[in-house]
């Protein structure tokens, strides 16, 4: 970090020209323009505090949801050979190429979703959609790496299906969904601030604040949004890591060698 900020004084004031200082402000140029600015610093908290809420509701419905797909294609080699192949597709489109169809459907189809409003429930399903892939994948791999013996020994004690996958299954998977669970943080904060970016109506949020401040070259205000939405993104990393360790250290080998 300061190495970062040093080759920072060090661009701005040897390399770049009086115009495009404008464009990069100094980190204590940002501080007093922000962070010191009453106003400033409570639009930022109302727009953080909102993100935030956005980030982890659509976090939760993306490991709800790609917790039981992955269960489901685990269960079925049916169910993976039809499901999976979409799920790659959710990975694959553009996710902003689908913003404005959103914006027709959904202004068009009014649906129930826990009684949210329109324009929160467009941002909630494009945050989803960006989270949901790591959680599938990570979470499926996961389950398929139980041990061969310890599935020859459930089948020599004759477990149903269910036993086998709550008892030998959903443990050998933890570290793996964790992995997904910890990618689909940082994902989710770039949904939630993407969403904001793209549907300027409703809640003010980090992405609000972004395009705001981008439009009427606020630069300070809009790099110290930035700065919030990485310390959004790795508080909600650590979280999951923390979370991680304390379900696994005591029994698998990742945890044990993260602890050394």
């Amino acid at each position: 970090m300061g190495a970062l900020i040093g080759l920072w004084y060090l661009a701005y004031h040897v390399f770049l020209s009086d115009k495009h200082k404008l464009i990069l402000p100094l980190p204590h140029r940002i501080w007093e323009e922000s962070f010191a600015d009453s106003e400033v610093r409570d639009e930022l908290w109302e727009a953080l505090v909102n993100t935030t809420r956005l980030a982890l509701t659509g976090l939760a419905f993306a490991i709800v949801v790609g917790c039981l797909l992955a269960v489901i294609m685990n269960l079925s080699y049916s169910a993976e050979r039809g499901i999976y192949p979409w799920a790659v597709v959710l990975q694959t489109v553009p996710i902003l190429a689908l913003i404005p169809l959103f914006q027709v459907w959904f202004d068009n189809i009014d649906f129930w979703l826990f009684g949210f409003d329109a324009n929160y429930k467009k941002r909630l399903i494009i945050c989803v959609m960006i989270a949901l892939f790591p959680i599938i994948t990570n979470t499926f791999f996961g389950l398929k790496s139980a041990e061969k013996n310890l599935h020859d020994l459930f089948s020599l004690h004759e477990t149903n299906r269910l036993v086998r996958l709550w008892k030998l299954e959903f443990p050998a998977a933890l570290p793996a969904t964790f992995v997904g669970f910890r990618i689909a943080a940082g994902l989710s904060v770039i949904g939630a601030i993407v969403a904001e970016l793209f549907i300027g109506k409703g809640q003010k949020g980090i992405g609000t604040v972004i395009k705001r401040s981008s439009e009427t070259a606020e630069y300070e205000n809009m790099l110290a949004a930035l700065l919030l939405s990485s310390l959004l993104g790795i508080a909600i990393f650590w979280f999951f890591s923390i979370m991680g360790h304390r379900t696994t250290r005591n029994w698998h080998a990742s945890a044990a060698s993260a602890q050394g």
